[in-house]
């Protein structure tokens, strides 16, 4: 991001501002799609967190570090709205998949078509993986974030990567034949 849009925003300049939401939104959108599922929620998320970026943006220390700030602020709030409906620490004994196939003979597994596996997981197990490991968080950051213990986490994660490697298994490699 720009420098010179960066400091025209913290100048509350409304043409600065615009610049900075064209090139944001759409990055910003797909981080909200990767934790929430409702449309109206994802849009409403985005707009509090470029309310956030905008009201706060005099706190940014340095510009360079501009886009993960954005990024920590979007995930707050996605977080904060899966807290309003999400139980993090219901115990996953055993989850259950429609078995309808994810893509029609795909023999290479990519990051995007793991991504795409990722939201056939259950909301609980797909935010925590999200926030490990796309966003880089640790159980500790998650487990106060989530307000979760860290077992729950780690409990969560290991739900979400037997699944995955299930779902690769089932959809992929046996296509591969």
């Amino acid at each position: 991001m720009d420098e010179k849009i960066i400091q025209a925003c913290k100048k509350q300049q409304r043409d600065a501002q615009r610049k900075l939401y064209e090139y944001m939104a759409p990055k910003l959108y797909y981080l909200c799609k990767r934790y929430l599922k409702k449309e109206e929620e994802i849009e409403e998320v985005l707009a509090d967190s470029f309310y956030t970026v905008f009201t706060k943006i005099e706190q940014l220390k340095e510009n360079y570090a501009f886009e993960a700030w954005a990024r920590k602020i979007t995930v707050n709030h996605c977080l904060l709205q899966l807290k309003k409906n999400l139980n993090f620490n219901l115990y996953l004994e055993d989850v259950s998949f429609d078995n309808q196939p994810l893509a029609d003979a795909m023999t290479d597994l990519e990051e995007k078509d793991l991504l795409k596996l990722v939201e056939y997981l259950p909301e609980g197990c797909q935010t925590i993986f999200n926030l490990f490991v796309v966003e880089g968080y640790s159980h500790k950051e998650i487990a106060t974030q989530l307000q979760i213990s860290e077992g729950t986490s780690k409990s969560q994660l290991n739900v979400a990567k037997n699944k995955l490697k299930e779902l690769v298994t089932t959809y992929y490699y046996q296509k591969a034949k």
